[in-house]
């Protein structure tokens, strides 16, 4: 494809430019409006400039991945509900053999979830847990914080689930689950060993608190959290640690749905700031009817005089309107008493009225039975989802058909879960779409690839290397979605001309390396600025994880496992 005009080459680069600059730097002083409206006004541009027509426009648009990201999108909100992501946690702790061991659980059980529950919605769920554990055990948080982000990014790539930009190569290649699977997954077992190992040497005398030397050293680290600590964002501005796992490209607060039904209306009849409420309450330590418990508990260590009156006045709330009033649900809030409240344990009071003391235990067991019962069927269902795109059915379809039988599951009125799905995220696809769709139009991608592509035949060892080299590059220059629809078409052109086995041999090296490539700065994938952030704003646990810091572990780790990566996935 020849270069088009000048007028629609310089407009288009100017509408482009604009996108990238907003997709990469979000919050630029001269138009902070985030990566989503940076998408969007790209996309208006090019129609504008009449770079491309607003009929084109539209059919930029690819439906069936914005139908698998929402269908993924819902199964997510429903496992983090059944408290899948609470289970993986655990484990991280079951039987633990010391801070090394605890490093390389953390490695394992990233990537394993990262496969199957994309690598953003792990960070989310994961971070201040691991947070926890590493204050608890008095370790320093960075190789833990590292090894989450690297590892999460690294299992991404074995499914076309994984991630966004996989989810891209999948329905542009055709390459079925159970191949994308098989071609992959070899490569990503051995990049999150060698990961964990180069994480084990790196932070090695650190990580050995018996030694005194190192228990010195650590001190170092003791020194950098706090600093991170120092850092921290006042309390009325912290997050909760409950995130719903779609949102994926934000932190994001509370939905009020997700209170506990006698909590919600205790709280506005007692006049407290719900925000501010929201803002303090940490679920993943309390299930159900303990999370207004553990909210006050969390308010209580608070050296701030008026939040010891908010927790009397709720606490008098409490007291005095749970036997006496009679709360007004919503559809919503009648599918938390159902489902998702579990009945507290012995000796727990919070968030537990008069009546509900004096159930009988009849009562209490069918309410427990009740959500096994709908946690089981969560997990069933997922797993068949799964079985389905291993079999080759349809991704997207069959990713809407499983979320579309969560939703009916609950019997209640959908709006309540669909209202966390990260339709933001699917609006920035839809733009990033179009805005890329027209810069192919100028004819620059192609006229550089054209420079390129005669030297980055994968049928050469130094063909492989170099095109790993300009994937890795352009992935952490103009992000890993963009850069695979850029390139995505023409490697795999490029790789057709030897043979097919060669074209979707390059489909997978394009998915491997561009997800690796997050790895190498802080900048590099939205997954490490989740853990950033999400540590950052820890209650309690507050770390700052710098770019520099990612940046000494990021670079070695990111050249070698990209490396032992291609050498697995071209010979597959």
């Amino acid at each position: 494809m020849a270069l088009a005009s000048t007028s629609k080459v310089v407009l288009g680069c100017i509408a482009f430019g604009i996108f990238w600059v907003l997709a990469v730097f979000p919050s630029v002083p001269f138009m902070p409006v985030g990566r989503t409206a940076g998408s969007l006004l790209g996309a208006m541009l090019m129609v504008l400039f009449r770079v491309i027509s607003p009929e084109d426009a539209y059919a930029a648009i690819d439906l069936p991945i914005i139908g698998l990201l929402f269908g993924t999108m819902v199964v997510s909100i429903f496992l983090e509900r059944a408290d899948m992501f609470k289970y993986l946690g655990n484990l991280l702790q079951w039987k633990s053999r010391g801070s090394k061991d605890l490093l390389f659980r953390v490695c394992i059980v990233s990537a394993i979830a990262s496969a199957l529950f994309t690598n953003d919605t792990c960070c989310v769920v994961l971070t201040e847990f691991i947070l926890k554990v590493a204050r608890q055990n008095n370790l320093p948080p960075q190789p833990f914080l590292l090894a989450l982000a690297t590892s999460s990014n690294i299992g991404s790539a074995a499914t076309p689930i994984g991630n966004p930009q996989n989810l891209v190569i999948a329905v542009e290649s055709g390459i079925s689950f159970g191949q994308f699977l098989l071609g992959v997954f070899p490569a990503m077992i051995v990049g999150v060993l060698t990961n964990a190992a180069i994480l084990l040497c790196y932070f090695w005398r650190y990580l050995s608190v018996d030694d005194p030397a190192a228990a010195a050293a650590a001190g170092g680290f003791d020194q950098e959290r706090q600093a991170g600590q120092d850092q921290m964002v006042n309390e009325d501005e912290v997050t909760s640690h409950r995130f719903t796992p779609a949102r994926m490209s934000h932190v994001s607060s509370l939905n009020p749905d997700d209170f506990d039904c006698v909590s919600e209306p205790i709280i506005r009849s007692a006049s407290v700031n719900d925000t501010s409420l929201r803002s303090r309450s940490v679920n993943s330590e309390a299930g159900g009817g303990g999370e207004l418990q553990f909210s006050i508990k969390s308010l209580r260590s608070s050296s701030m005089s008026h939040e010891m009156v908010e927790v009397s006045t709720v606490k008098a709330a409490m007291d005095e309107g749970a036997s006496s009033r009679k709360f007004t649900r919503t559809a919503s809030q009648q599918r938390s008493v159902i489902i998702e409240d579990a009945p507290p344990d012995a000796g727990v009071n919070g968030g537990v009225n008069g009546d509900e003391k004096e159930k009988e235990p009849e009562a209490v067991a069918e309410k427990r039975w009740r959500v096994f019962v709908w946690k089981t069927a969560v997990y069933l269902i997922t797993l068949g989802m799964l079985i389905a795109l291993l079999m080759g059915l349809n991704m997207s379809w069959t990713a809407i058909t499983a979320a579309l039988v969560l939703l009916a599951l609950d019997f209640t009125d959908a709006q309540a879960c669909l209202e966390k799905v990260s339709y933001s995220l699917l609006i920035f696809f839809c733009g990033m779409f179009i805005t890329v769709d027209g810069f192919n139009k100028t004819g620059i991608p192609n006229t550089m690839w054209e420079l390129v592509e005669p030297y980055s035949r994968i049928d050469s060892a130094r063909g492989v290397a170099l095109l790993g080299v300009v994937i890795l590059i352009l992935s952490n220059v103009a992000s890993n979605v963009p850069t695979v629809l850029l390139l995505g078409t023409r490697v795999a052109a490029s790789a057709a001309a030897i043979s097919p086995a060669s074209e979707r041999k390059a489909w997978l090296i394009l998915a491997y390396v561009s997800t690796v490539a997050g790895n190498l700065t802080l900048l590099g994938s939205a997954a490490n600025l989740i853990v950033c952030e999400q540590a950052r704003r820890a209650q309690f646990f507050g770390y700052n994880l710098s770019f520099w810091s990612h940046l000494r572990f990021g670079v070695p780790s990111t050249i070698v496992v990209t490396a032992i990566g291609l050498l697995i996935v071209s010979s597959y």
